[in-house]
């Protein structure tokens, strides 16, 4: 029996669900042409699956949102309380690169996962522009911490230092972008967690299309673009080096092509 009920982890899969939903459509809107593609996968044996969306186009150049569910009988962890149990773990995660580099990358993800007798959420969202603009991040920021707002498990502050520090880059001793927020293993009323994590998940649903609809279009040199390129290998490294969830999913057995759609179309070194 686990912690989490049946009717519970339906309410979860309805959030992911609706969050994919949303955000595939606002890219399609964004890009104008495109349409995104779903491609169901399986990880074989009962043990859980999930769905990845994306969209290739002129404008909106990758974007993906990919929803996953799944389970096993032991937690694939290297070490300590958790290492072995059974766990099911559940999860949305999204990145996009425009085409344009005044349009910035930015990532988001929420998860839940119960191991053995316990279960816990984390995510956070992140901005990383080659070309900062300090409306744009004063927005995305005040977006976040208005959903951080009357949260009892922390404050916008502490996920926003939690955030710089998580997605720093030690090889290139900087942080990957302009910050965001990060959050993990917070535990106690599943209501109250999924209620925050709605509230994160719908901030960013809408001031990162907003950002987007402002920047797509402004006119950029070849250098820039040229630039923009060298930028993007800075995240790649992060997603293949750093990145927990990249980690995960490969440790868990999910699916490939869905766990490396984060990574950009086109990066130079």
């Amino acid at each position: 029996m686990g912690v989490l009920t049946d009717q519970q982890k339906a309410r979860f899969m309805d959030l992911l669900w609706s969050i994919q939903s949303r955000l595939l459509a606002a890219f399609e809107e964004i890009d104008g042409k495109a349409k995104a593609e779903r491609k169901s996968w399986e990880r074989g044996e009962g043990a859980g699956g999930g769905t990845m969306g994306v969209i290739r186009g002129a404008i909106v150049e990758k974007a993906g949102c990919n929803v996953s569910a799944v389970s096993g009988p032991e937690y694939p962890a290297i070490e300590g309380e958790h290492k072995g149990k059974p766990f099911w773990a559940a999860g949305v995660s999204t990145i996009a690169h425009m085409y344009s580099p005044m349009a910035p990358i930015a990532h988001m993800n929420v998860r839940c996962l119960e191991v053995g007798d316990t279960f816990w959420v984390g995510g956070g969202a992140d901005l990383t522009p080659f070309k900062a603009f300090d409306d744009d991040t004063k927005a995305f920021h005040a977006a976040l911490e208005e959903a951080c707002r009357g949260e009892s498990h922390g404050t916008y502050d502490r996920y926003k230092k939690w955030c710089d520090e998580y997605f720093y880059i030690p090889h290139r001793k900087s942080i990957r972008g302009v910050g965001g927020i990060f959050f993990d293993y917070l535990k106690g009323d599943f209501d109250q967690l999924l209620n925050f994590l709605g509230k994160v998940t719908s901030a960013y649903c809408t001031v990162y299309p907003e950002i987007l609809k402002k920047r797509v279009d402004e006119p950029f040199t070849d250098e820039q673009k040229d630039a923009q390129l060298f930028w993007r290998g800075r995240y790649a490294e992060f997603n293949l080096a750093w990145d927990r969830g990249t980690r995960f999913g490969l440790m868990t057995g999910g699916n490939t092509e869905a766990i490396f759609v984060s990574l950009p179309p086109v990066v130079k070194w």
